[in-house]
């Protein structure tokens, strides 16, 4: 196995895959969802949601699901997942969503940020950020459309696998929203990179 690195929670990461390397997403403790972002190595491509539910036909992605940019081309595979559930619906909290959903005055640690740090510490300028895979969050769609959060399936130590397609810049974020978590503690994710 790679060099396993772990976020803490309420942080992010960045790094790079090369087409063809794996990127393996854990959760370390159980319960604990992330976030993550894919441009194409250059940032001329962005990790597209609405592309990956035209291509793929359904909005839950598992094994052997690809995930698209917004110019069609394939970015990622999931070639494993030991969860199963994994929201691609929601945006990444922001400190605006903090304080319009929970009230929250001043700075709250926010996927948004880390995400969009990850990709300039890349040396990529991001601008508006698309929506994030949402790695085990788990999302129902009601039959009258509304979204109901639950607590994450994944349990400690289960994982997912993904492939890159192309050359990619990754950003990551340890989701630090109670309500994405099971209404608890947040936690640490961890990854590592597989030849």
């Amino acid at each position: 196995m790679g060099n396993q690195q772990l976020i803490p929670a309420g942080h992010g990461a960045a790094l790079r895959l090369k087409r063809g390397e794996q990127l393996r997403l854990i959760d370390p403790q159980g319960g604990q969802s992330g976030d993550l972002l894919a441009f194409s190595h250059d940032g001329t491509q962005r990790l597209s949601n609405g592309r990956s539910f035209d291509y793929g036909g359904k909005i839950y992605l598992s094994t052997g699901d690809v995930l698209w940019s917004d110019r069609s081309n394939p970015m990622l595979t999931i070639v494993a997942d030991e969860v199963g559930r994994h929201d691609f619906l929601y945006s990444s909290c922001s400190i605006e969503m903090y304080r319009m959903q929970y009230g929250v005055t001043g700075y709250h640690a926010n996927c948004y940020d880390n995400l969009y740090s990850g990709m300039r510490e890349l040396g990529l300028e991001p601008g508006p950020l698309p929506t994030a895979f949402n790695f085990f969050m788990n999302v129902d769609v009601e039959a009258d459309g509304r979204l109901i959060i639950k607590p994450p399936k994944s349990r400690a130590g289960d994982s997912m696998i993904l492939r890159a397609e192309m050359d990619l810049a990754i950003a990551l974020s340890a989701c630090p929203a109670p309500t994405c978590n099971g209404g608890g503690t947040t936690g640490p994710i961890a990854f590592e990179v597989l030849p």
